[in-house]
């Protein structure tokens, strides 16, 4: 007895996957739930198990192909025992017979200024279809002026008195409405080009580079973006991190590092200033009473977003150990698609790959972003005036002006700021 294995459903608006590699070879024996092929779509990879225990058999789609959802992957032939793969015989390899492609249609003419009454409106009024039989005229060099094209009485008689009537002047295009998405960019096969001879190298862009392109791009081109900055003295969280981060890993089983700091600072300022949690959604904006915060993962693969849901609810404990299995489980490629879905503000830190100072781009639709970076010593004074040696970060508080105000956007980075600087402040809520 043999089994279809197909693509399964990917997720919310995912319907298409690229077959990245086989794990099991035509033949080769496969345990139930064992992973046969990985797939990757524009937002995660995904392994596919058997069904059932048995023998591959013929495989559908190989690497590199587009797959949609439902499609036939392989056959599994069930309780057979595991055959090995046929070794071909060293020969030739025959070319690949290319499949003739249907001869191009011909353009259709250019259609003429006036399109032919018939091709407008295939239904004369009784008036005008008697005018039209009268005076054996033809309704096709009748230019018509009427609704949806039809052609007039009055069209008719100007036609009859040699006039030549102007087709109707097309009506001004409506402005798309807000809730109208921009444009997706489309990265079709660019035309050949020769390649340097001092060598490189051409591969195919993946799902998830695509996605990510589009999205920022989108970004850009739809939000009023600005970005706004400050900078932070962190002696203050790093001595209290000092002093506590072996006890609380000792305890809770998780480190203790700056973002569960800057998720908890981050939602009540996002309290504070709800404009900075909320979205546009045609001509409403939509003020959310729930903390969903993104936490930005760069992967070998490209930048992923996985939600720490209701994170105004977690204790430091469940969001440091909330972020640090997303980065565990990002790089391994085992996010699931629900989790990265959503979000209400995100927060990314370049400062683990050195960063100074940079501008995040928003994550749509949500309406800001919070930047962190490098902590580094630098000179500053202090509250007597002394200059002192501080361990500063640059923070980045990029928002889609259309609906956070320059008070707000720079209010809620003071708030962080201040909660940063004085830890204290996000015990006692102030």
């Amino acid at each position: 007895m043999s089994t279809e294995v197909h693509v399964p459903t990917l997720g919310e608006s995912v319907t298409e996957a690229s077959v990245m590699r086989w794990f099991k070879q035509p033949g080769e024996s496969v345990a139930a739930d064992e992973p046969l092929v990985e797939l990757e779509t524009d937002k995660v990879t995904i392994e596919v198990p058997a069904p059932v225990a048995g023998a591959l058999g013929d495989i559908a789609a190989d690497e590199g192909a587009e797959v949609e959802v439902g499609a036939l992957l392989c056959t599994i032939a069930e309780g057979a025992g595991a055959t090995p793969a046929p070794k071909e015989s060293p020969k030739a390899e025959a070319p690949k017979e290319e499949t003739p492609k249907p001869a191009a249609a011909p353009e259709p003419a250019p259609a003429p200024s006036a399109a032919p009454a018939f091709a407008r409106n295939e239904t004369l009024s009784p008036a005008v279809a008697k005018m039209v039989a009268d005076n054996n005229l033809d309704p096709a060099k009748i230019p018509a002026t009427g609704p949806k094209g039809n052609i007039t009485k009055e069209d008719v008689q100007k036609a009859l008195a040699g006039g030549s009537a102007a087709p109707a002047p097309k009506p001004a295009a409506a402005p798309a409405p807000l809730t109208a998405k921009p444009a997706t960019p489309t990265y079709e096969p660019a035309p050949d080009r020769p390649f340097d001879p001092r060598g490189e190298e051409r591969v195919k862009m993946p799902k998830l580079r695509k996605m990510i392109a589009t999205r920022l791009k989108e970004a850009q081109n739809t939000a009023a973006m600005l970005t706004t900055f400050n900078e932070i003295d962190m002696t203050a969280l790093m001595e209290l991190r000092a002093g506590y981060k072996e006890k609380f890993e000792k305890k809770h089983g998780v480190k203790l590092g700056f973002m569960g700091f800057f998720v908890k600072a981050a939602v009540a300022a996002l309290k504070e200033l709800p404009a900075v949690n909320a979205e546009i959604y045609g001509d409403e904006i939509i003020y959310k009473n729930y903390y969903d915060i993104g936490i930005a993962v760069g992967t070998p693969s490209g930048l992923v977003v996985p939600v720490l849901r209701d994170a105004d609810q977690k204790s430091f404990a469940e969001i440091e150990g909330g972020i640090a299995d997303f980065g565990r489980r990002a790089r391994d490629g085992k996010l699931a698609l629900a989790e990265m879905m959503g979000g209400t503000f995100t927060i990314t830190n370049g400062g683990v790959f050195g960063s100074l100072m940079s501008t995040p781009i928003l994550n749509p639709p949500q309406s800001g972003i919070l930047g962190m970076h490098k902590v580094q010593k630098r000179p500053i004074c202090d509250a007597s005036g002394e200059i002192v040696v501080g361990n500063m970060m640059y923070v980045a508080h990029s928002y889609d002006h259309r609906i956070i105000d320059g008070r707000e956007a720079v209010t809620f980075l003071v708030r962080i700021k201040e909660m940063i600087e004085d830890p204290s402040r996000l015990l006692i809520d102030v």
